[in-house]
């Protein structure tokens, strides 16, 4: 397989689909594995050329591909509302075989995806679908699946196989570096016509204020979780109807306060503690961490898994706390304003957010790690914050509310301002440098899989072999 000079858009798209990961749930469903046990036996029957193979259009070492898939692929892309003009069945089933490709050499290269952690990302994916449509059993009907379990047991399937190919794309790609003379060399080949454009940008400082919470305000959700432990231990009550009526946890509350996790769950320290000293049945006595209160019962323990409830509730912050920090936020303000102080140093000796305070203030975008913002792409509440200010004005105190309903004071200024330009190799390093380092991901992927496929058993079916497509999946 020759490779082409890849210009600069298809180094934006592809990168970002590579760094992305390998499809979510609803765009691969209905992919089919052929167990490890009878996966040879199998394929050699189903492969045999002088008997008819209903269905199957493709083999991929362990895997097949089903002419259903393309048409659930059809339909599922449909269903979200997206339009399948110009994409042919060829060019979805060469998406296909590349899925395969990495998850069968993932098994080969003895990479292991647990089923816990399936579960894990299953039971994720599951909430967050519930939160959004309403119940479970409406996601079932979304997904035009018979029940439940259905849905369940097609979405483990293709979540382990999405695991597996994202692993063995990450150990591809994770060796792969660039120096800063390759960096200047393939800006240099970029022709002076084909130079990407980046949009205005900005560098934004905050420095965060947080009303106390007094004890008193403490001890009422203290207390009020005692209530719930009570009932449930003494009156045999609910454990899931009051996280469903009372948790503060928007991410679970819908689902009774379920979550299933591991040490290696991305909870904060102090709930994972709690968690994993109780014993199955147990229910933990009120316990703080940066979120609010909480109390957790344990429902299963599974080895290295735990199934769990919780209960979050959050202390409401009184008026005179509220009024008290927005106070002192002004005072902030007028010190900076007055020149007693610069911005970065308030920062730094006032501010009460830990992520931000250590650096003068700055913030970091989220999807990028760069302290730049793109105007067209940043959030638009932040941008509403910071469009009317001129370079270094500080604004005056803004109330701030996040998901739990906690509320504080920020002071934001703008430190830094990018108009809209064509990419300057001194100024854009950093975003130079990534698409110089996506290019060069993308040759070694694609050197990968020349070299696989060479050595992978491959078959494809009837009309199919016909395609056009970009990988010598026909090995001509």
């Amino acid at each position: 397989m020759r490779l082409k000079m890849i210009n600069m858009k298809s180094i934006i798209n592809r990168g970002a689909i590579l760094m992305m990961g390998i499809f979510a749930f609803c765009s691969a469903t209905a992919q089919e594995v052929i167990k490890e046990d009878v996966a040879e036996a199998n394929v050699v029957k189903k492969i045999e050329p002088r008997k008819k193979i209903d269905g199957v259009i493709a083999v991929v070492g362990d895997y097949v591909i089903l002419d259903s898939d393309i048409d659930k692929t059809y339909l599922e892309i449909t269903s979200r509302g997206s339009s399948v003009e110009g994409i042919t069945r060829c060019e979805l089933l060469g998406k296909l075989l590349e899925d395969k490709l990495y998850a069968h050499h993932a098994i080969q290269d003895s990479i292991i995806v647990k089923d816990a952690e399936v579960n894990e990302t299953m039971d994720q994916q599951l909430s967050y679908m519930v939160s959004q449509i309403g119940s479970m059993e409406k996601v079932v009907q979304y997904f035009k699946k018979s029940n439940e379990e259905d849905l369940k047991s097609q979405l483990f399937e293709i979540i382990k196989m999405d695991k597996l190919a994202s692993k063995e794309q990450k150990n591809i790609v994770e060796a792969v570096e660039i120096t800063p003379e390759e960096v200047r060399a393939f800006f240099k080949k970029i022709p002076q016509a084909e130079l990407p454009v980046f949009g205005a940008e900005m560098e934004v400082s905050q420095i965060v204020i947080e009303p106390e919470v007094t004890q008193a305000d403490k001890q009422k959700v203290i207390d009020k979780l005692n209530e719930f432990r009570k009932d449930i231990l003494e009156n045999n009550g609910s454990f899931f109807s009051k996280a469903v009526l009372y948790s503060e946890d928007t991410g679970s509350k819908s689902n009774g306060g379920f979550y299933r996790m591991n040490k290696k769950t991305p909870f904060v320290k102090e709930f994972k503690d709690v968690a994993f000293s109780l014993a199955e049945g147990e229910i933990s006595q009120p316990f703080a961490t940066v979120h609010g209160y909480h109390i957790i019962y344990v429902e299963k323990i599974r080895g290295a898994d735990i199934d769990l409830r919780h209960i979050l509730l959050v202390p409401k912050v009184n008026n005179d706390a509220l009024k008290a920090a927005k106070e002192k936020a002004e005072k902030i303000r007028e010190k900076i304003v007055s020149g007693a102080i610069t911005f970065a140093d308030a920062a730094r000796s006032e501010s009460d957010e830990k992520e931000t305070k250590t650096n003068g203030g700055v913030l970091l975008n989220p999807k990028t790690q760069d302290t730049r913002f793109e105007l067209t792409k940043m959030d638009p509440k932040l941008y509403s914050q910071v469009s009317d200010l001129k370079d270094k004005e500080v604004s005056y105190p803004i109330l701030e509310e996040d998901e739990l309903g906690r509320k504080k004071y920020k002071l934001i200024t703008v430190t830094n301002r990018y108009n809209e330009h064509t990419a300057d190799y001194s100024q854009d390093y950093i975003k130079i440098k990534e698409l110089a380092l996506k290019e060069k991901q993308i040759k070694a992927i694609a050197k990968w899989s020349e070299e696989k496929i060479k050595e992978t058993y491959i078959k494809i079916n009837g009309q199919y072999k016909d395609c056009d497509f970009a990988n010598n999946w026909l090995k001509k």
